[in-house]
Order: structure tokens, then C-alpha cells, then sequence
């Protein structure tokens, strides 16, 4: 009796919208994502779900009747991104589907990690001398760190020049009430970012060695978070970050894409905080390779698929600081987005976007180490013997998640270079000056590997009265363009390699050196670099009044010759990305690779199979070709940096 009272009035509160409801099916195809929907049609109505729901507009009062009765619960408010996390029957479901103030109803679920001496081979130490006061290091520039906490007495985050923490906010969005981290990722990562390097000499310092820290936890003990913690996390940072000059937000953590970055909820807010000059770098995420070693395509994970973030994937350095022999960690995630979104005839529509952007190292690289963490106590020999004073412990880890740091630390040296930098065109400067590496293709490795010393150089030479009403082709630069450059010095030698000189937009990719020496109107705030690409009929054309002249759109998505973007084979045409999954289709060979089939490894948002097993694989291993040399801390503090 009860079910059928609560159905009864759950449908007639649905009814009572404003007369615009379409139909529920459609509703119900549009505003669901297909986990969730799965989860509703499959039975279960009494099921108890904790889903993401998204609104346009005030909540009106009949959703808010709803809302308020048939053992619906608000557990948090998101203010900034008018959303809610609900708990909730499933039977609910449909009737919040055919409110028309309801944009789309997703599950709150589970997040996970995606989880060299880096300084030297990025060319991090190679900008210490660039700014005003003769070090350029990130001081006064925020970076937020939202991971699985951070360990605060460890050494790497002193100011070394005040000898006070550089960890300026610690809040825990968890509900276990600590900000430390047990699970000892987020102390890693945060150390990779911006770890001050008195330890071994300065052999561990971070990419931003005086930035400050901004410490927000959204895994628990076991490296797992929900969409909520998420959401709330940002939904702070969306109010504190100009306390706080927090220019950076870095997540080294992600779930399986179900739904286009156009409903993920997570992707909404990270476009809120790109939007408000905040650049967000996410980890691109470690199932490139089936438990065959295959390769694997359409694995990028969310956060990762959104458009205004810098996707990163892992370059594997070899345990060298010589560039020469730099390749794709095996494990690192690929592109394209496989993410989509139904339309009223239940027709997938699929995001396919280029990604990653930019690669960084991100196997076996040593930083700090929370003490007796569940990682290490999972395999002991992640310590990496570097000291036995807990504040001064390292440890190693391997995956996208390490890589991702070291670009979130680029973006602070380059804020602290010039402040002026929109995300925009802050991602194009590091995409023009990355290294192409050899043999491998943009949905591996985007634009090439991190290139921190030539994206440094071009920020300080962007004009700093740069806005909205700035001519298109307007001068970029205060001086004259660089050369296309870089060497990097090493022990027994240098290594010079020229610039990508490209940036990815979408679906396809740009060349041309007006990206550097003139004004696009893309680089302003508010604007995706893909706004800029129009297409008919499968053919791309730049838009006249987003792109100058001399900027070249590529039709081909290539492998790399190990010179510059336009340059090398064809991997596939970029009509196929914009053939809407059609072509494109799912389990369909995609030349050196899997393009993974939709489902495989999805379920609740949870990883399962061969995609927990790689991504813990890739956090604990990563690929054996690499050994890393370790330098022991003899106790005193290295103030070189």
C-alpha cells in the first residue's frame, strides 16, 4: 500500500510544472545520465540513490513540495553551481526529470586517484633566475590542491625564507574530520607542485618551491571521495579563492566519463573557476593499456574531458634528465573524450575531443611522503630510501596524477611572470612550447611534453594590457618572438628541441606562429579554445572573428615526426571525430589501438576490472623500463632554491 501512495503522489507533484513538460521518456532520455537511468529502469524502486541534481532557474514550488516530502533528503547545497546532492528513492527519479527548472540528475559518485627529478628535465631550474627580484619560484601564488589531503610537518612545505608553513588553508570535504593525509597521495602531489627542495640536496624540489598551499580534502583514507565532495570543494573555492590568490587548482583524481562535459557536474564547476581566471589542471588518468598490454583509446577520465581544463597525460623519462629518450608512460590515458549525451530519440552524441593537451613526467618520480600511509603499507617499497626522518621521507609514485602537479606548478611560475595571463592563452603557451615526442600521436601526448622554461619565457613577454576589447591580430608579445627553442643541460651535456608550435582546439589542432605574435580573440576569458573552429559537413574553418589570419587548422590527427604539430603521419582524419560516434564507432580499431566499447569498464562510476587493476598498477609500479637514481638527505636543509 505504502509504494503505491508514494508513487501516486510522486507522479501527480511531477505533474504540477508549468505546462512545458514534453513528455517524461524524453525528459527521461535528456536529463539523466545513463548510469543513473540504467540504475531506475532496472527495478529497485524503493533503492536508496545519492544522486547530483542540477537546476536552471529558482526551484519552483511544486519541485520544492517535491523536494521537501517522499524521503527525498538535501544533504549539501552547492550555491555557485545551482546544484543540490540528494539522497532519494529511485522511484523519485523520473518525476524530478519532468520538472522543467531540472537541467539534469546525475549519480554523486565515487572519485578516485589517478594515480626523475623533474626540476632539472622540465626545465624548471632554467626559470629560477626570471623574475623581477631574481627568483622565480611562485611566491604569493595559490595553488589549491583537492586530493587526499596533505601531511603539514613535512619539511618540503616550510618557506624556507620564513620558516612558516606555506599551507595557508586546510578543509576537509570528507566528513572525517582530518586534513592530514593517511592515504598519502595528496602530500605527493602537492609536494610535486610546489615542494621547496631543502631535502637530498634539492634533488626533490617541486615545479612552484614557494607557492602557497591551499589544502582542500576530498578523499578519505582509502582514496575515495564522492561527486559531492567534489562539488563542494569547488563550490568553497569559487568564494575564497581571491582571498587567497589561489590562480591554480590542480585534481589529480577523476571518475569514468559517462556523461558530456556539456551535464557532468564536475566539468560545469571547473568551468565556473576557468571562467573566473583560475586555470584547472587534471589528471588525464592511467588505462591506456588493457591487462594484454594493448593499447587502449577513450579512456579520458572526468575531470579530464573538460574543455577549459589542462588534460595531463605522463611522459616516462627513463630516469634521466636527458630529453632524448622521453616517451608516453604505457599506462597513460588516451583520447578522444568518449563522453556523450542522449537526445530525445535516445541518439549518443559524443563529445570526441582532442585530448590530452600537454603530457608531463610522471613515472616513478620521487616527493614527499605522508608517514605510514595506506599506499606504502600496501608495498613497503614505495619509500624511496631517502631518509628516515618522517618529515623529510620521499617516496615514489607513478600515473597521470604526478604529472599533473608539475604543470599546476608551471602555471604559477607563469602567474607570478605575468599576472595578466588568461587560462586560455596560458594553456596555448604551454601547448606552442611543448616537445613533440617521436612516434607517438596527439591523443597521447596532445601538443609533446612539458616545456616549462619555453612557456616561462613567452609568458613574460605577453602584453600585460591585454582585454576583451582588444583588437583581433593585435601584437601578442612586447618584444620580438623568441626562438622556437629549447635547451636543456644536463650532467654530461645539453639537449636542444624545437617547439611544438601548435595548440589542440577540440576536435582538431592549430599551428602557425600568429598563435604567439598575434592577438586571438580565444585567449579571453570566457571563451574555449574551440570556440574558434567552425564546421560543415565534416570540413574545418577557422572562424574569422575568434582567429587572425596565419593560424592553420589541421585535418588530421597525427603521429609525430618528433618536430612540430603539422608535421608527421596521419593517425586518422579529423572528419572522424566529427562524425558524432557514427564513424567513430565503439570496439572499431583506431590505428595502433582499442578504441575501448562503451560500458566495459563503467559501472556506478566505480572502476572495475582491468581499469582498477592498471590504475594501481600504474600509482604503485608504473612502467619498468625506468630506474630511478636516489640521492640520500643527510639532514641539513639545501637553501639553493
Amino acid at each position: 500500500m505504502l509504494c503505491g501512495f508514494l508513487s501516486a503522489n510522486v507522479a501527480q507533484a511531477a505533474a504540477k510544472d508549468d505546462g512545458s513538460n514534453k513528455g517524461p521518456q524524453n525528459h527521461f532520455r535528456q536529463k539523466l545520465a545513463r548510469d543513473l537511468r540504467d540504475k531506475v529502469q532496472s527495478g529497485g524502486q524503493q533503492e536508496t540513490l545519492k544522486v547530483i541534481l542540477q537546476l536552471e532557474g529558482k526551484i519552483s514550488g511544486p519541485l520544492n513540495a517535491l523536494l521537501r516530502s517522499h524521503g527525498i533528503k538535501i544533504k549539501r547545497q552547492f550555491s555557485n553551481f545551482n546544484s543540490l546532492a540528494l539522497e532519494l528513492p529511485a522511484e523519485v527519479v523520473e518525476a524530478l526529470s519532468n520538472f522543467p527548472e531540472v537541467s539534469f540528475l546525475s549519480m554523486d559518485s565515487e572519485v578516485r586517484t589517478l594515480g626523475g627529478h623533474v626540476a632539472h628535465t622540465t626545465g624548471a631550474d632554467k626559470v629560477r633566475t626570471m623574475s623581477a627580484d631574481g627568483s622565480l619560484d611562485g611566491n604569493g601564488i595559490g595553488i589549491a590542491i583537492l586530493d587526499s589531503g596533505i601531511y603539514g610537518a613535512h619539511t618540503a612545505f616550510t618557506d624556507t625564507q620564513t620558516g612558516l608553513s606555506r599551507i595557508v588553508v586546510n578543509q576537509d570535504f570528507t566528513g572525517e574530520g582530518r586534513t592530514d593525509d593517511p592515504y598519502g597521495h595528496g602530500t605527493h602531489v602537492a609536494a610535486a607542485a610546489a615542494g621547496n627542495g631543502l631535502v637530498a640536496n634539492g634533488q626533490y624540489v617541486g615545479i612552484a618551491p614557494r607557492a602557497k598551499i591551499i589544502n582542500l580534502r576530498v578523499l578519505n583514507s582509502q582514496g575515495i571521495g564522492k561527486v559531492s565532495n567534489l562539488l563542494a570543494a569547488l563550490n568553497w573555492l569559487v568564494d575564497n579563492a581571491t582571498v587567497y590568490n589561489v590562480r591554480v587548482a590542480n585534481m589529480s583524481l577523476g571518475l569514468p566519463a559517462v556523461n558530456s562535459y556539456r551535464n557532468d557536474p564536475i566539468c560545469l564547476a571547473v568551468r565556473q573557476l576557468v571562467n573566473k581566471g583560475i586555470v584547472v589542471t587534471a589528471a588525464a588518468g592511467n588505462n591506456g593499456k588493457n591487462s594484454l598490454g594493448q593499447k587502449i583509446y577513450g579512456e579520458i577520465h572526468s575531470p579530464g574531458i573538460e574543455p577549459a581544463a589542462i588534460t595531463v597525460g605522463a611522459v616516462d623519462t627513463k630516469g634521466t634528465d636527458n630529453r632524448a629518450d622521453d616517451s608516453v608512460a604505457t599506462f597513460s590515458s588516451r583520447g578522444p573524450t568518449r563522453s556523450f549525451w542522449t537526445d530525445d530519440y535516445g541518439v549518443r552524441h559524443y563529445d570526441n575531443i582532442v585530448k590530452p593537451e600537454l603530457c608531463a613526467p610522471g613515472n616513478k618520480t620521487v616527493f614527499a611522503e605522508s608517514p605510514n600511509n595506506f599506499l606504502l603499507t600496501q608495498n613497503p617499497l614505495l619509500d624511496a630510501n631517502v631518509s628516515l626522518n618522517p618529515t623529510r621521507k620521499q617516496m615514489t609514485l607513478s600515473g597521470t596524477s604526478m604529472a599533473a602537479p608539475l604543470v599546476a606548478g608551471t602555471a604559477a611560475l607563469m602567474f607570478e611572470a605575468n599576472p595578466s595571463l588568461t587560462p586560455s592563452l596560458m594553456k596555448s603557451l604551454l601547448m606552442y612550447t611543448a616537445q613533440q615526442l617521436p612516434n607517438f600521436n596527439m591523443f597521447e601526448q596532445g601538443a609533446g611534453e612539458l616545456n616549462i622554461d619555453g612557456a616561462v619565457r613567452l609568458a613574460k613577454l605577453v602584453r600585460t594590457d591585454l582585454n576583451s576589447n582588444t583588437a583581433l591580430g593585435s601584437p601578442l608579445l612586447t618584444g620580438s618572438a623568441p626562438t622556437p627553442q629549447t635547451t636543456i643541460p644536463f650532467a654530461t651535456g645539453s639537449y636542444t628541441f624545437v617547439w611544438s608550435k601548435g595548440i589542440v582546439l577540440a576536435n582538431t589542432h592549430a599551428s602557425g606562429s600568429a598563435l604567439i605574435t598575434q592577438y586571438q580573440k580565444v585567449y579571453g576569458r570566457g571563451v574555449l579554445l574551440g570556440d574558434g573552429v567552425l564546421v560543415g559537413d565534416g570540413v574545418l574553418a577557422g572562424d574569422a572573428t575568434m582567429f587572425s589570419s596565419g593560424v592553420l587548422l589541421g585535418d588530421n590527427i597525427l603521429v609525430s615526426n618528433g618536430t612540430t604539430m603539422n608535421a608527421g603521419g596521419v593517425f586518422c582524419p579529423t572528419s572522424l571525430l566529427l562524425g558524432d560516434g557514427l564513424v567513430l564507432g565503439d570496439g572499431v580499431l583506431l590505428g595502433d589501438g582499442v578504441l575501448l566499447g562503451d560500458g566495459v569498464l563503467l559501472g556506478d562510476g566505480v572502476l572495475l576490472g582491468d581499469a582498477i587493476l592498471q590504475a594501481m598498477s600504474a600509482l604503485m609500479s608504473g612502467d619498468a623500463t625506468t630506474t630511478m637514481e636516489i640521492y640520500p638527505d643527510d639532514g641539513s636543509d639545501y637553501l639553493g632554491y
